[in-house]
């Protein structure tokens, strides 16, 4: 198991400062100033509902107070692979709803891509502003070992979780000034600009003069709301739902009180089925009636497209270092981690007879729900659901059980080690950019590699050193 601070009885470079600072300060002042953060996450709002989830329906993510450090070398090849991965899964995308040249080519096959429910014929011939279906994209990864990463999943659709990487930063920054005094840390606050120039750089056709952005969230009900009301904040842009909007001669509106006002780029942060009632879920309540037809004829850029989840499905992510090759004729600097697709007899067959040995998924699943890890599940689990793999082999990928990397995590006790991942979030617009940092998420039950805050994991700071 790979500790990202300690190596052989001896603090990494990257961690030098930090372990200093944590021994001067002592353990117990890092629990008062714990209960302090989360005071404050309380009292601003920044919270996490998880539904069908009984108790407090204003949670909190617990956040630990140890950051995470990546050295600038580090930092550089997760840039350029979570860039690249970007790149790659937008070009798809392109081809999916274009040409389709990567299947006739034989790269890809076209039935997992076609009879997915997350392709959107409704997309087929729109060719969005740039080219650009995936604004923002978030790409998992994880660590096995001092040059070992992996990604883990693409989160195309709707990926959440920046919120928390810059109030974390706040939060730190506030309560422990001394340890960014330096300059040593490279700063994360830029993301709400760097999107807001992206969004206007996909300004559709129809726009005339500066383009108006706007967040469409489905209301203070959703588990990420606090996110959509701090970056519409954070951005100086408007936060609305389905009922501010209207479409009228070909274009997007807003009701305001000074009437009706444009809105060029739409960043929705609703699910495609309820984005429109027309062309989607007749009975969605929450959506816009029309606005795919504004989007088909160049009046409004959403963000991110309809249809993105096709290029995140986990029966899809298999294929993504093809993409790369075919797309971009470059190898992946990130590589998948290893993947067996039930839908293959072969594959299948593998996976039932190594159960024990293996996390299996749902193709559909997210937030940590609907998988087993073989080695922490017990005999009648695993048979249950291998019962589900026979019913269904094409509802499921599995892949080795890795040994994640651990990061130093406050306790009660003290330091202990946990596993944690990370997330970038890469943005599209004419160009391709993101922050110098992520969601690290934290797996804080002793032994689980669950991090998904759904199932009880925290967040991080995450630090990347200047050179």
């Amino acid at each position: 198991m790979y500790s990202e601070m300690h190596q052989q009885g001896a603090v990494r470079p990257e961690y030098d400062d930090l372990a200093r600072w944590i021994e001067e300060i002592g353990v117990d002042t890092l629990l008062a100033r714990r209960a302090e953060a989360e005071a404050l996450f309380r009292r601003v709002g920044i919270t996490f509902a998880v539904y069908g989830e009984g108790g407090d329906p204003d949670r909190l993510i617990p956040f630990d107070i140890v950051p995470r450090v990546f050295s600038a070398s580090e930092w550089d090849r997760i840039e350029r692979g979570s860039i690249q991965r970007a790149r790659a899964l937008n070009a798809f995308l392109a081809d999916v709803y274009g040409a389709g040249e990567i299947f006739a080519a034989g790269r890809v096959p076209r039935r997992p891509v076609f009879e997915n429910e997350a392709y959107q014929p409704a997309m087929q011939g729109i060719t969005p502003p740039a080219g650009v279906f995936g604004h923002i994209i978030g790409v998992d990864l994880v660590r096995c070992g001092p040059d070992e990463f992996y990604v883990l999943e693409d989160n195309c659709r709707t990926p959440s979780g920046i919120s928390y990487v810059l109030e974390n930063r706040e939060v730190m920054s506030r309560m422990f000034p001394q340890l960014f005094a330096t300059g040593q840390v490279r700063p994360v606050d830029g993301y709400p600009e760097m999107l807001a120039r992206a969004m206007e750089e996909v300004a559709p056709p129809a726009c005339t003069g500066a383009p108006q952005l706007a967040i469409l969230t489905p209301g203070h009900f959703n588990s990420a709301y606090y996110e959509h009301s701090f970056l519409a904040d954070q951005m100086g842009v408007d936060l609305v739902e389905g009922q501010d909007l209207f479409t009228s001669d070909g274009l997007l509106w807003r009701r305001t009180i000074r009437g009706a006002e444009r809105v060029d780029v739409l960043y929705r942060r609703i699910d495609d089925d309820f984005l429109d009632p027309r062309a989607f879920r007749p009975d969605s309540m929450l959506g816009v009636p029309g606005i795919m037809d504004v989007y088909r004829n160049g009046g409004v850029t959403l963000v991110n497209a309809p249809g993105t989840g096709v290029a995140d499905d986990k029966s899809i992510y298999v294929h993504v270092p093809e993409m790369i090759r075919f797309y971009l004729g470059e190898e992946p600097i990130i590589p998948n981690v290893p993947t067996y697709r039930c839908a293959e007899a072969d594959d299948c067959t593998y996976v039932l007879e190594n159960l024990a040995d293996l996390v299996v998924k749902e193709v559909h699943g997210s937030g940590g729900y609907g998988m087993i890890i073989g080695p922490k599940s017990t005999a009648a689990e695993r048979e249950a659901y291998a019962a589900r793999i026979r019913a269904n082999p094409s509802g499921f990928i599995a892949q080795p059980t890795l040994e994640l990397s651990t990061s130093p995590t406050l306790s009660e006790n003290g330091l202990v080690e946990r596993h944690v991942d990370l997330r970038p979030f890469v943005i599209s617009g004419r160009e391709v950019r993101l922050i110098p940092g992520g969601l690290t998420r934290v797996a804080l039950r002793e032994g689980s590699l669950v991090v998904n805050s759904s199932q009880g994991g925290g967040v991080k700071d995450t630090w990347v050193l200047n050179p």
